[in-house]
């Protein structure tokens, strides 16, 4: 797949990393959090005491104490926006004692500056508190996903992966001499809906142990209740290779959870993601419960299997990923290849109809399995003009960024990120009169003006703008 997402550019592969040390000892008060980093409180912005320029997302379960090691999440989000994943584990850290760190620097791009930040990062937290270095765990969604898989094959240090919209990085496969637990995650509407959900299928010929939920959203981080999900299936999996003692009240009780879940989905006639549900609960459960209720729920997942309707699904889910590249190889070809100049503004006309056209069927669309499709080719034309876009202004190709930035609004003209993207391009261009109206579109999408208007303020290409009265206005 060639398919990162979100913002820049594919990740470089580069040496293996030093990465997580030898934790202090559990006894030791050392770990103590200085006054100003509270449990039970989610910090956004914590500064690397070795590395001041560089900062993270923290959060420190309310039970945290300083004479015991600690399992850790390390999250790795495309935009090095490390608030957002923490907001969405904090409540599972919180149930299930982890701390919680995301990077506010690494994000989409070269391996580099990527590693370095988290790094720093890994650094401070081992040097503030007791980690458990058996324990980490690398999670991350889109290009993170992929930047999170590298750092694990690179290190060897992780005790597992949860991967959010995206499988391994490129050029990755699966090493069944270095097998660890993944448990990944994918929108029903997420456009890389194709590559997850045949991944489980690598992972497990690997010898992965592995768990894929499926969510009702697009290409996002999961939610709250899938993070809990994850959290709670790598306690499962570090009791099974006895890092952390057997509680045997908790692994019951999840058995049951789900079970009950691949019920309702079989109730509900949703064979193959019963059958799916059943299989995965069969291996993560062998040899913690009852061998004989192992027994009962992996003959249920193959009695599954053998249905003439759960064979139909699987054949419907695979046209399903074929109809989905018919409908956007060509819009994604034609947004990959630079527009003729002699024939630009024809080309871009009819290129940005195909877009409009794919977009108003999508919203037209009434049938769910239709209207998945749809929104999933949407989405893959959307993030091809993005990261194209990005990868041009990040090369100084202004107008041709511009272009793809443009093609982007016609996938999905209510994302203020894409408008202010257009907005840098146009700007850095030149072009005053179409940067002042795309900012004034990402101005009206801005979920958060006052954090919007403080990026005005420093953003560097739009100093030709100031003096602008249009521009003055965005500031108030």
């Amino acid at each position: 797949m060639r398919k990162i997402l979100f913002v820049l550019v594919v990740l470089i592969v580069s040496a293996p990393t030093a990465l997580p040390q030898a934790s202090r000892p559990a006894n030791s008060p050392t770990g103590t959090p200085s006054p100003a980093i509270e449990p039970g409180k989610l910090l956004p912005d914590i500064h690397c005491a070795s590395h001041p320029e560089q900062s993270y997302a923290l959060y420190l379960p309310s039970s945290y104490s300083p004479y015991r090691r600690w399992p850790l999440i390390v999250s790795s989000d495309p935009g090095a926006q490390g608030e957002i994943p923490l907001e969405l584990q904090k409540a599972a850290a919180e149930r299930l004692g982890y701390i919680l760190a995301s990077s506010n620097n690494s994000r989409n791009g070269p391996w580099k500056p990527r590693l370095e930040a988290t790094q720093a990062v890994l650094d401070d937290l081992q040097t503030r508190f007791p980690i458990d270095s058996r324990r980490i765990y690398f999670a991350g969604f889109s290009g993170g996903a992929r930047f999170s898989s590298q750092l694990a094959a690179s290190c060897k240090c992780s005790a597992g992966l949860l991967l959010s919209g995206a499988g391994f990085n490129q050029g990755l496969a699966p090493d069944p001499k270095a097998a660890l637990p993944v448990f990944s995650t994918v929108g029903i509407f997420d456009f890389n809906y194709k590559e997850v959900v045949p991944f489980q299928d690598t992972l497990a010929k690997a010898a992965y142990p592995h768990w894929l939920r499926i969510f009702d959203g697009s290409h996002q981080w999961p939610p709250a209740d899938v993070m809990d999900e994850a959290l709670t299936w790598f306690r499962i999996q570090a009791m099974k290779s006895q890092l952390e003692p057997r509680d045997q009240a908790f692994i019951d009780a999840q058995f049951a959870k789900g079970r009950a879940r691949a019920e309702s989905f079989e109730h509900s006639g949703n064979l193959l993601d019963a059958q799916r549900e059943y299989s995965q609960i069969a291996d993560t459960f062998d040899s913690l419960v009852d061998a004989a209720n192992v027994a009962s729920i992996r003959a249920k997942a193959q009695s599954l299997a053998e249905e003439k309707m759960v064979r139909e699904a699987a054949k419907r889910e695979q046209n399903d990923f074929k109809e989905e590249y018919q409908l956007a190889s060509d819009i994604v070809a034609r947004v990959l290849t630079p527009p003729d100049p002699g024939n630009r503004f024809r080309s871009d006309q009819d290129l940005q109809s195909q877009i409009v056209h794919l977009r108003e069927n999508a919203a037209q669309e009434k049938r769910p399995e239709k209207l998945r499709v749809d929104k999933r080719a949407l989405g893959d034309v959307f993030v091809t003009a993005m990261e194209t876009g990005n990868s041009l202004l990040d090369d100084k190709k202004f107008q041709n960024a511009a272009r793809d930035f443009d093609l982007a609004t016609q996938a999905l003209p209510n994302s203020g990120w894409t408008w202010s993207q257009l907005a840098l391009a146009h700007a850095a261009a030149g072009d005053k009169r179409e940067a002042l109206a795309s900012l004034r579109r990402a101005y009206e999408l801005a979920n958060d003006k006052a954090s919007f208007r403080a990026w005005l303020q420093t953003e560097l290409a739009f100093a030709p703008l100031r003096s602008s009265p249009d521009f003055q206005s965005l500031e108030k």
